[in-house]
């Protein structure tokens, strides 16, 4: 590589992460700002009177902050699971949608020409993949006669579709499991509700180390042989280290993104570990020693303003993904593929002037691996709206009217003396004290030394404070209910009112969660799927057309409410006419997780339940004693030797006939029985 040709795609590299970085100018002093209210910090902007002693902070925006984010991490995360769930398309393409037994197992299906001919029916439209019966399914159901298709009522059939989507979300799962997904997710979470904006980087293959234990046959010891596997990996990126084209307004809609990173020497010479970085490069930047520039919100987040020696330590890395010319990265020593257009995506790290690291896009389809999701939507820009900023101003006005009421009390809660000097004998001190003398030699007693109270405006102060707060409950839309707000009166003193106000507390967050559905979940789930179909060889099961479920949303109803709705729907499947038209299985297993049961453990499926139905059978036969007569005959032992003894029909009049429980039939007027029937002597006709 030529020494040019290295400093012109690192030129530009640069360029591009300073149009970045001033296009952001606005977005950092909103996040500083946001930054210091959570941190209940007074800038330099803050001017105060000479005689305005407090300054107090109330951080009220810190309780706001956290009870979002409190919020947010309870919804998505109240299932044990990762919100993300795999389902077929209504048409899938690639497998088929049912497939059933074949009436005749013995017959096999005709086999056709794999080629075929023209006209023969057998062409795919552009776009479309052929649908086999089981596509990766096949070796699972080997040996079956399967056919394509519905089966009739009460006969066996599978869904390879629907399995096949139960098996990518298996393994998703799983992946989400060993990257750690939950606790990366908080930190992105948190930014979002601080910040406005949380990012989510990935994922990228990282190789896994998998402790294993062989046992050997010979000598029957166990040896410890340890293996690596790839596997996905995502990662949190804080707003402060993110640098989108500033021309975006959403992570699709950028040509380039920008990642700073703030290595130390440690860190830099690891990434001799990864891929493709060239040893080289590194060594040339730690010999040049570390070229770390310092911006200015640092000093105010890693509260080092005394300390400015940091930055004598640590490297400045930008690692650029996007749009590159082809010429320039083929220059800069990037293997072109023969079908590149003008340009190419890349992968680029560079240091300095030194080129770290340069491939093209390794993911298919090419996408950027960040996805930005905010928590208000700006639709003209690529960051959104925090907690903190929403209720900015309220913080302003609490904290101003808190310090007047401090600075009030100050002068209310003591006295101001007025002294007439001319009655009292030159040369006294004036301090007082309990039992101070004051040496009067004119004047009428009691006029030479007057205390003077100032009045007491406290209370219109905190009026305003609490006004103010009320405004912020408004502004951000998390009331302070959410929080534990003490002395609830009116509607939350019942439990049914407090339980309204709930719900209507969490309509506000419904609308966030709607956004990290749409920006984050899906899309990253997605990038998982495509994860699976390029780099994983091992889940032949994954295929067709599958389709990402974010499930955040659907956890935003409260519990109780999802529960009661579920034990209600249970109540009315009691009734056999319409127990057909509910599948009680799903039933079953969502009033599991409404209670945050794992329905896994619990809950049979269908099989299980058939099975576990025979053994409570075979349990109840043999708690019961002997079996069961056959019918028509009594068991022995019942009444004297002859057998049960002979009795009326169960439907006779008196209603105790064969010892039967029923109402039986009231006698009528007349009728012998009735006790208003009139009773004559005998003897008299």
């Amino acid at each position: 590589m030529k020494q040019e040709d290295k400093y012109e795609l690192v030129g530009t590299i640069q360029s591009r992460f300073e149009d970045a970085e001033t296009g952001r100018l606005p977005d950092e002093e909103r996040w500083l700002q946001a930054y210091k209210n959570y941190r209940g910090i007074y800038d330099s902007s803050t001017q105060y009177r000479e005689n305005e002693r407090s300054q107090v902070f109330i951080k009220i925006t810190k309780t706001k902050v956290l009870a979002a984010y409190g919020q947010i991490v309870d919804i998505l995360f109240s299932q044990n699971k990762f919100p993300i769930s795999v389902e077929s398309t209504p048409v899938p393409e690639g497998i088929v949608e049912f497939a059933h037994l074949s009436k005749n197992p013995s017959q096999q299906p005709e086999q056709e020409d794999p080629i075929g001919f023209p006209g023969d029916g057998r062409e795919l439209l552009p776009g479309a993949t052929e649908a086999t019966p089981l596509a990766g399914l096949a070796d699972r159901y080997e040996g079956a006669n399967l056919e394509e298709g519905p089966s009739r009522a009460g006969e066996p059939q599978i869904a390879p579709a629907r399995e096949s989507a139960r098996f990518l979300e298996k393994c998703i799962q799983d992946q989400l499991l060993d990257t750690n997904a939950v606790t990366v997710m908080r930190h992105a979470l948190f930014e979002c509700a601080l910040l406005g904006t949380g990012i989510i980087k990935g994922p990228f293959n990282y190789s896994k180390t998998v402790h294993n234990w062989s046992l050997d046959e010979n000598t029957n010891e166990k040896t410890y042989a340890p293996y690596d596997k790839s596997v996905p990996r995502i990662e949190s990126v804080s707003c402060w280290d993110f640098y989108p084209d500033p021309s975006a307004t959403s992570t699709h809609d950028c040509e380039y993104v920008v990642q700073r990173h703030r290595f130390n020497r440690e860190q830099l010479y690891d990434l001799l570990n990864r891929p493709f970085f060239d040893k080289k490069a590194i060594e040339a930047v730690l010999e040049e020693g570390p070229n770390y520039e310092e911006r200015y919100f640092e000093s105010t987040l890693y509260n080092n303003e005394k300390d400015t020696q940091n930055e004598r330590f640590r490297y400045e890395v930008l690692e650029y993904w996007g749009i590159m010319d082809t010429n320039s990265a083929e220059d800069a020593g990037l293997e072109i593929p023969a079908d590149a257009g003008p340009s190419i995506q890349v992968n680029a790290w560079i240091c300095g002037n030194e080129i770290l690291r340069i491939v093209s896009n390794p993911f298919l389809p090419t996408r950027l691996p960040f996805y930005s999701f905010p928590f208000e939507l700006n639709p003209y820009q690529i960051f959104g709206v925090g907690v903190a900023e929403n209720m900015e101003d309220s913080q302003l006005l609490m904290n101003g009217h808190v310090r007047m009421a401090i600075d009030n009390l100050a002068l209310a809660g003591n006295l101001v003396f007025d002294i007439d000097e001319t009655q009292l004998v030159p040369g006294q001190s004036y301090d007082v004290y309990p039992g101070k003398v004051f040496r009067r030699q004119s004047g009428v007693t009691g006029t030479a030394i007057n205390g003077i109270k100032f009045p007491n405006t406290a209370g219109e102060n905190i009026q305003m404070y609490d006004k103010a707060r009320q405004l912020a409950d408004e502004q951000t839309g998390i009331p302070s209910i959410v929080h534990g707000q003490t002395g609830v009166t009116g509607t939350g003193r019942t439990a049914a009112g407090l339980s309204m106000l709930m719900s209507s507390a969490g309509l506000s967050i419904k609308t966030v969660i709607k956004n990290i559905d749409d920006f984050l979940l899906k899309p990253m789930g997605e990038a998982f799927f495509q994860w699976n179909m390029q780099f994983n060889d091992k889940m032949n099961e994954i295929h067709g057309d599958l389709e990402i479920k974010p499930r955040g949303t659907s956890a935003v109803i409260q519990k109780e409410v999802r529960s009661q709705r579920l034990t209600a729907l249970l109540q009315t499947v009691a009734n056999p006419m319409l127990a057909p038209f509910i599948k009680i299985p799903n039933l079953v297993r969502e009033l599991a997780i409404s209670q945050d049961i794992d329905p896994d453990l619990l809950v049979n499926d269908v099989n299980d339940a058939a099975v576990f139905a025979e053994v409570l059978r075979g349990l109840n036969e043999r708690t019961t004693g002997e079996e069961a007569s056959p019918a028509g005959q009594q068991p022995g032992g019942m009444g004297a030797a002859g057998g049960t003894p002979t009795t009326v029909g169960p439907n006779d009049a008196t209603a105790v006939g064969g010892g039967g429980i029923g109402i039986g039939d009231a006698p009528l007027a007349g009728q012998a029985g009735f006790t208003g029937n009139t009773s004559e002597p005998e003897g008299i006709g």
